[in-house]
């Protein structure tokens, strides 16, 4: 099996190279690849190696190294003689958070071959591996298990679908006993776990709401961005893609049309209508070239492009597209109400993120898998919608019943406040004298 499995990966990273001729994405990922074992030699040459532990983090991308940025820096807290080594595996991660402060080196990943394992292992030299979320990369397990080096997964969750439970999962199961304990974000997943046979499971909590409360206490402001707002109700659409859009631009076009006529009428809008105080902030998932304009021209609506933001233009258009990515968690401190992207395709993006500045959110229908949408909607902070109208609905509802909005807002205010303390749940284990 783990031949089987090697293959697989050289045939992934086979593709990835010849996908680098077309993608813009596959050849960073490629590229950041090319040099990265040199970079890790450089950097340990001024290491004192028996003397510094080196703790290894390593993140996905971009939202899993959001979702473990408190840990890394509750580690750089307690564990100052410690260098930190964090990994990316996408360069949605890894082009962003290059520049990252709190650790001592930033690299990619490299791709989960035996020989890419043991070299990078075996130059690193951590005294403990954390992976955040998930990424079971079975190599660089084996590696980690063969020099006895503690590994751990936090905010780990796990579902019965999950490949690992299947009957077809007993391999990748036996990976996993080398790890040394997860520690989960929910009780479902410590149940699975411990009837696969897995008893070093915590339950913690989601280190997610940690971060997202620390953004809100440590808000940036956006100068350009509040002028373009002015006084006016803003409606963040964030993460979207082409399938959300489809719902999304249908209704937008009302609300702008609506209030083009009313400027040219000289009539007003009924007050239960957002429409004339309403702006709009568009942060698709993918800032890509093509896609700014797939949106530009789907909207066919006067736009602006935040790298295009200035004092001058701010006024010129109701809908601000963000090209650039990393400040869209900052951006709900604005937003009114906010459209959380991915409930129409394989999985709803982070909705704390809004949650914690008091946003009611609004997704597509599949978002059963996330536990905090599925409580939000039970509790009255977040509400589904699989279509245009229903769309139009719920806005118009929250707009003219302003109690409902304010029960919604603490509601989602109170969502985040009690389920933060993930982070020092797990600092307390490793407190503990083991």
């Amino acid at each position: 099996m783990k031949a089987l499995y090697t293959l697989v990966i050289c045939c992934y990273g086979l593709i990835l190279n010849i996908a680098a001729l077309f993608s813009d994405k596959a050849r960073k990922w490629v590229a950041g690849r090319r040099s990265l074992f040199s970079k890790i030699e450089q950097w340990i040459q001024g290491i004192d190696r028996e003397r510094t532990p080196v703790i290894w983090f390593h993140a996905s991308s971009l939202g899993e190294f959001e979702q473990g940025r408190p840990v890394i820096e509750a580690f750089r807290e307690t564990r100052p003689e410690c260098k930190i080594v964090l990994t990316f595996f996408s360069p949605s991660g890894y082009e962003i958070r290059k520049n990252y402060d709190q650790a001592d080196l930033v690299t990619y990943l490299p791709l989960d071959l035996p020989r890419n394992a043991r070299r990078f292992v075996e130059l690193v030299n951590p005294s403990m591996a954390v992976f955040i979320k998930y990424d079971f990369w079975f190599n660089f397990l084996s590696e980690l298990a063969t020099r006895r080096i503690p590994v751990f997964y936090v905010s780990a969750m796990f579902r019965p679908a999950h490949y690992f439970f299947k009957w077809y999962g007993f391999w990748p199961r036996k990976q996993l006993r080398g790890v040394t304990r997860f520690f989960v974000q929910d009780h479902e997943s410590r149940k699975l776990m411990n009837n696969a046979g897995f008893e070093n499971v915590t339950v913690t909590g989601d280190t997610r709401f940690d971060r997202v409360f620390a953004i809100a206490k440590q808000k940036k402001t956006f100068p350009l961005i509040e002028n373009f707002i002015g006084n006016q109700q803003v409606f963040i659409c964030g993460s979207t893609w082409p399938a959300d859009e489809k719902i999304l631009f249908p209704w937008i076009r009302e609300v702008i049309g609506e209030r083009q006529h009313n400027q040219i009428t000289g009539t007003s809008a009924d007050d239960r209508q957002p429409g004339p105080g309403l702006k709009f902030i568009i942060a698709p998932h993918d800032t890509g070239e093509q896609r700014i304009r797939e949106i530009s021209e789907g909207l066919n609506l006067p736009c602006i492009r935040y790298s295009e933001l200035t004092v001058e233009n701010d006024k010129t258009a109701g809908i601000l597209i963000i090209d650039v990515i990393g400040i869209l968690s900052q951006l709900y401190q604005y937003a009114w109400l906010a459209f959380i992207g991915g409930g129409f395709g394989s999985g709803l993006h982070n909705i704390q993120e809004p949650v914690t500045f008091g946003v009611p959110v609004l997704f597509g229908p599949g978002y059963q898998k996330f536990r905090e949408a599925t409580d939000l909607v039970r509790l009255g902070g977040a509400f589904t919608l699989s279509a245009t109208s229903e769309l139009r609905h719920t806005v118009e509802k929250l707009t003219g019943d302003p109690e409902l909005y304010r029960k919604a807002s603490a509601c989602c205010r109170n969502y985040v406040d009690e389920n933060r303390g993930a982070t020092e749940k797990i600092m307390q284990w490793f407190r503990q004298d083991r």
